[in-house]
């Protein structure tokens, strides 16, 4: 056995839909403005090719956790999104084959510290401590399998911020897993956030964000 200097840090884990084992959360990738209308919010062209950014994995925050209001930010954003878990190794993936790494599906939300971001974009630096902070990625429980096109919906407090399909991505999460897949290999354990429609807004204390995906259980967060 090998001798640690401390304690390793438990694997960080989510629920699957029916089953009793979770899932083991390896890396989170993000595909940023991967819906024509939120390309067009946010001031960018709809037809750039997919990019990405990442989280780390301990970022995960369940569904129906409280979290604190993250410092270094007065502008906390939602952006809710669908979630691709990865349950095979694959790299240079063609994207016909790209559903074969697929295991299945989560509703989430990319919090994001908007002013960072856009102090970060406005200075040409990276988005990390935008994007990457601690509890800024809320996962509901994973479904297994394959999701049609299915209603994406993201409320405040009860009222409808986002609204869209998946079926309304530039790139789908086939194409979204062959592009990722030329720049890292991926691997199970893996998860991708396939990027958020228009309507993104503010979340102050107080307020109960949800995201809900047709035949998937939502991903609540509470702002304490």
């Amino acid at each position: 056995m090998v001798a640690l200097v401390f304690p390793a840090l438990p694997t960080v884990t989510l629920a699957v839909t029916g089953r009793t084992e979770r899932f083991p959360v390896r890396r989170i990738f993000c595909v940023g403005r991967n819906y024509a209308e939120h390309a067009r919010e946010m001031g960018a062209d709809d037809k750039e090719p997919p990019f990405f950014f990442t989280k780390p994995a301990d970022a995960v925050v369940e569904t129906g956790s409280r979290i604190p209001y993250p410092p270094a930010t007065a502008n906390l954003h939602h952006e809710g999104e669908l979630v691709v878990a990865i349950g095979k190794s694959g790299a240079m993936v063609a994207e016909e084959d790209a559903p074969n790494l697929i295991w299945g599906h989560a509703a989430g939300n990319d919090l994001t510290r908007r002013d960072l971001q856009a102090e970060a974009k406005a200075s040409r630096r990276p988005w990390d401590m935008a994007k990457g902070f601690d509890k800024s990625a809320v996962v509901g429980p994973i479904r297994p399998g394959q999701l049609p096109d299915a209603a994406l919906r993201c409320s405040v407090n009860g009222a409808i911020r986002q609204e869209a399909r998946t079926s309304d991505m530039i790139w789908t999460p086939a194409a979204i897993i062959a592009a990722l897949s030329r720049m890292v290999s991926l691997s199970p354990g893996d998860l991708i956030f396939t990027g958020t429609p228009a309507g993104v807004g503010p979340l102050g204390r107080g307020d109960t964000c949800k995201v809900e995906i047709d035949g998937l259980q939502s991903a609540t967060v509470t702002v304490a």
